[in-house]
């Protein structure tokens, strides 16, 4: 009985070591992605960055639980440079996509050709803006860069009225307001996958609260009296009739977006994937609204180029917000999302990843992020002083040269609406030649010759007509 007594407890020992050694020999779930992208939403509208007007109390709740990195940049502030970085992880010279209205060539390397290699399924619905071929053009399969599940147009901005297109050339609608409908289709894509052990990529891609401002629902209009609104000390007095007026619509446009950021976050808890997917609120740049008498983007200023970036994480960075001031540009992105899915980062990609210092790991920047306009086009932007420039965000100052030479200094914490350019001041000559230095060895890092813009238009091929703007039809 004992002999026996003994066999049966090693066969069971033996089990349990079985058993224990295959659970560890068995790879972690690969986490899901949901990004969730708007278009021209500034980093500082938003309850929890401050805003004393804006009424975004679902964005402000997944800021506490997300890492925050308070001084995200959109490097080349513009739609379709941002998507295309975003996208490859390059930097915009690189990609080629340095304007609007371009193809991201079909050679590149992209975030959604990754992962499905990877095992992941991929999708998107939205705003696309990288085919370059006319912005209600279809997109057949082989343009669509990786992504399998589609539901896009190139660019509209008739929210009430948008058109899209799936996988057959037939061109469908939206019902009503575009946000709440993709939206929607969004929650359905992922309430279908709470069985599903196969991770996913989603990229919902809102056209707002890009213009026009004042055609969210008439509920959220409703919200918001311009008369009450309290301005950016920056908005000379000439432009804040108008800057009220649009931001009414503007913040009306981001209360509806917070509404379906909030749906989203629900729809993720009772499908029961919300620990392990990967949340990202962000924006392609910012808008300028009346700030220095200027309106949209391509700005060096703060309020065009610097964007909101949260990322959620709990299986892994738990329930508990963070405030981190990395200097994140956009080729970081897709590098440090796939670091924090654990998938190896192709050598095509310039940007840094940041998933380490996410985890408490050190920081892999320098402190600074270079911002960068290779060629200004726009009606708007040409009529009010549209320059190339390049130049470097670090956590203090904004330090801008344009051909000429020097151009912005600002000290953004003595001076955060950067009302006083000390360029050229002769008792910043120190700090505008340490700055300026860093911001050559950079360009020298990257390659970046900072030529007139038309050189580059002529390497890629592109043709413009008047205002600097390659030609598309709607």
């Amino acid at each position: 009985m004992r002999k026996l007594a003994l066999t049966t407890s090693l066969v069971l020992l033996c089990i349990t070591w079985f058993c224990s050694s295959a659970a560890a020999e068995e790879k972690p779930r690969k986490p899901n992605i949901l990004y969730l992208l708007t278009d021209q939403w500034r980093a500082d509208a938003l309850g929890y960055a401050g805003d004393p007007n804006v009424l975004t109390p679902n964005i402000d709740k997944l800021a506490e639980q997300s890492v925050n990195f308070t001084h995200a940049v959109s490097g080349c502030p513009v739609c379709c440079p941002y998507r295309g970085s975003m996208m490859t992880g390059q930097r915009v010279l690189t990609h080629g996509v340095f304007m609007n209205d371009v193809q991201l060539p079909a050679k590149a390397v992209t975030i959604a050709e990754v992962l499905a290699d990877d095992g992941y399924d991929t999708a998107y619905v939205g705003k696309w803006h990288l085919d370059g071929r006319g912005r209600s053009a279809f997109i057949p399969r082989e343009r669509r860069q990786g992504f399998d599940y589609w539901k896009v147009l190139e660019c509209t901005h008739n929210y009430n009225n948008s058109a899209y297109w799936a996988d057959e050339q037939v061109k469908l609608k939206w019902e009503g307001y575009d946000t709440i409908a993709q939206t929607r289709d969004a929650q359905q894509y992922l309430r279908k996958r709470a069985d599903n052990d196969k991770p996913f990529l989603f990229v919902l891609s809102w056209g707002t609260p890009h213009a026009p401002y004042n055609t969210a629902p008439e509920a959220y209009r409703r919200l918001y009296d311009s008369k009450k609104l309290k301005l950016r000390p920056n908005v000379p007095a000439k432009m804040r009739a108008r800057a009220r007026r649009d931001l009414a619509g503007y913040y009306a446009h981001c209360t509806a977006i917070d509404d379906m950021v909030g749906e989203l976050l629900k729809t993720l808890k009772t499908s029961g994937m919300d620990r392990d997917t990967i949340v990202v609120f962000t924006s392609d740049h910012g808008d300028m609204l009346g700030s220095h008498n200027q309106y949209k983007k391509q700005r060096p200023y703060e309020e065009s180029l610097r964007v909101p970036l949260l990322i959620r994480y709990p299986a892994v960075l738990g329930d508990k917000g963070q405030k981190l001031d990395a200097l994140i540009n956009t080729e970081d992105l897709m590098p440090t999302l796939l670091g924090l899915c654990g998938v190896k980062i192709p050598k095509t990609v310039e940007g840094l990843d940041f998933s380490g210092h996410i985890r408490g790991g050190e920081c892999p920047g320098d402190g600074a992020a270079v911002i960068t306009c290779p060629q200004p086009f726009g009606q708007f932007l040409r009529r009010n002083g549209g320059r190339e420039y390049r130049g470097i965000r670090t956590l203090r100052y904004t330090y801008v040269r344009d051909l000429d030479g020097p151009w912005l200094l600002f000290d953004n914490e003595q001076d955060p609406y950067q009302m006083k350019n000390l360029c050229n001041q002769p008792e910043q000559a120190e700090l505008q030649a340490r700055l300026d230095k860093q911001l050559k060895k950079k360009l020298k890092q990257q390659g970046d010759e900072f030529l007139p813009g038309g050189e580059y238009l002529k390497r890629w091929g592109y043709k413009v007509n008047a205002n600097g703007t390659v030609p598309y039809k709607n």
